[in-house]
């Protein structure tokens, strides 16, 4: 199918990119955000609008795509599932094939990663995954960027993963494959990310038996809530399988000495991170959020603009 005379392309995950392409809008991000803080007016996206399908809250999502749209010289529709026949059981098929013939892309912030996939399947224009349960990769490309801003290239790097198997994690062991890197992941038994994610990793993978061994001399120590949107009712189990797993200056002693912590928040201080490590030196977690801000305009770029 073809969109503005060009193959339709969806971001659903990380690997929905080549190496070459990610770096690429990577490097455009970068260039994005020097036109913000000169103050340039850049609108490639002029008239375009963006509809926005909220079924999870959101912050940092929202705020990036709707400000993103504004400062590219378009337009973005929140739509939440409370606003919409999509919460009152119109089929996926059906609102993919309405929604696309009046908007220009959708984001999508949603539970499973079917219903995404459904959608992107019926829609005639670019489809981004804003969050599933699954993976979250826009998260991921602010990562990188960030890590990329404070210590150069990623690839050949170890990281070190603490906490939930979750969509995060799961959206890390993409970027392992995609950009080159060590991946080391601690999780407590029964909460390991999913293993035909891992397989497709190859080798770069490698699941831990404690959070300490999952940090030695890593370059980047990332972790995540204990308890994600919807396993909220599990927080009292979670903390008890969980308490092996905090990130704390201890943790950190065994990193590199100039590693970096990130986090893709909200965050719950003396959880999974203390209050010394988030606010300390070596966390770079607001340049990570806003980085989901040029990343996410690169990415509109790359989809919309002819």
């Amino acid at each position: 199918m073809d969109y503005l005379g060009k193959p339709l392309r969806h971001f659903l995950t990380l690997l929905d990119l080549s190496p070459d392409e990610v770096q690429a809008l990577l490097q455009r991000a970068v260039e994005l955000k020097r036109l913000v803080r000169r103050d340039e007016r850049f609108e490639p996206l002029k008239n375009r609008t963006l509809g926005m399908i909220f079924e999870k809250s959101s912050t940092r999502t929202r705020i990036s795509f709707e400000v993103g749209m504004t400062q590219l010289g378009g337009h973005a529709l929140f739509l939440s599932a409370q606003d919409t026949q999509l919460g009152r059981g119109e089929p996926v098929e059906d609102s993919a094939r309405v929604l696309s013939r009046m908007v220009d892309a959708v984001m999508i912030r949603t539970f499973e990663q079917h219903k995404l996939e459904r959608f992107a399947e019926y829609s005639s224009v670019p489809v981004i995954n804003g969050l599933t349960d699954r993976f979250h990769p826009c998260q991921l490309l602010a990562d990188i960027l960030t890590y990329q801003e404070h210590r150069g290239s990623i690839r050949g790097r170890r990281v070190a993963w603490i906490g939930d198997g979750n969509n995060m994690c799961h959206s890390y062991v993409n970027a392992a494959q995609l950009f080159d890197f060590e991946l080391r992941i601690a999780c407590p038994e029964g909460f390991c990310p999913d293993p035909d994610i891992l397989a497709g990793a190859g080798g770069r993978c490698t699941l831990m038996g404690s959070a300490a061994q999952a940090a030695e001399s890593a370059d980047l120590v990332v972790t995540d809530v204990w308890a994600s949107m919807g396993k909220e009712q599990e927080q009292k189990r979670r903390r008890q399988a969980f308490a092996g797993f905090k990130v704390d200056e201890t943790l950190l002693e065994n990193a590199a000495r100039d590693a970096l912590f990130m986090h893709c928040l909200p965050a719950h201080r003396g959880e999974e991170v203390s209050a010394a490590v988030i606010d300390g030196p070596r966390s770079v977690v607001w340049d990570e959020a806003e980085n989901r801000l040029h990343v996410q305009k690169a990415l509109l770029e790359f989809l919309l603009a002819t």
